[in-house]
């Protein structure tokens, strides 16, 4: 009975001895697995600053004397924004301004020769025309106001768009290029949503008077594949 018992205290060890293994190799695995997904987090986030960066150095070499002169300015998020009050649209209008109409003659194609790089082709997903307004309601559209100046909105970054297709520079790209614009580059009409302050912050973090001059406005801006990415990764972090 003894040497009964003893053997099957072996045989239970022996068992526990196999799951304690087991258990082992899961954990060393889930731990191997954690650090590849955190290392190829650390790599994404590596990628979006050095993209992000070579970028905005860029468009600040090329652009700086042109930028200053036009009063235009440089965001880090790769935003691109037109203060010249001479540039802004008219109250409740969606036309281009002569002087407007010049600086994108002579902005668009330094802008998209940096865009088309070989280099930068599988780092940007989407350049943005933003257009923007006032608070005040468009008065052509009989609708809820912020829809209407939804509608203004996307009619100004449109004709920003539809111009540059006039451009000789559109029409002397070749046929890949203007697939390639035409996959990346978008109208977006915000309405008033971004109305800007005096200092051309926004208002709704500075919460102060809306400069209704400075809101109507359009703006151009540099989705990168990375940024993508990183809303893949923190909707992820977020389960």
């Amino acid at each position: 009975m003894k040497e009964s018992s003893d053997n099957n205290w072996i045989s239970f060890s022996d068992i526990m001895t196999v799951l304690m293994v087991i258990f082992l190799f899961i954990s060393i695995s889930y731990m191997m697995q954690v650090k590849k997904e955190q290392t190829q987090r650390d790599e994404i986030f590596e990628e979006f600053k050095a993209t992000k960066a070579e970028l905005y150095n860029e468009l600040n070499t090329v652009f700086k004397d042109d930028f200053q002169k036009w009063d235009v300015q440089l965001d880090k998020d790769l935003s691109i924004k037109f203060t010249n009050p001479d540039v802004l649209f008219q109250s409740g209008k969606t036309n281009i301004r002569p002087y407007f109409s010049e600086i994108l003659n002579k902005f668009l194609p330094k802008y998209f020769d940096i865009i088309l790089q070989k280099k930068y082709q599988d780092k940007i997903s989407e350049i943005r025309v933003e257009g923007h307004t006032d608070n005040v309601p468009a008065p052509q559209y009989d609708r809820d106001p912020y829809i209407a100046n939804t509608l203004l909105s996307q009619e100004r970054s449109a004709e920003v768009i539809k111009h540059f297709r006039e451009m000789e520079y559109f029409k002397n790209l070749s046929t890949n290029q203007i697939r390639l614009i035409e996959y990346l580059l978008t109208a977006n009409g915000l309405s008033y949503g971004r109305t800007v302050d005096d200092n051309g912050n926004l208002t709704i973090n500075s919460n102060q008077p809306i400069n209704n001059q400075k809101s109507r406005r359009v703006e151009f801006r540099i989705i990168t594949t990375s940024d993508k990415l990183i809303d893949k990764v923190l909707k992820e972090l977020e389960k």
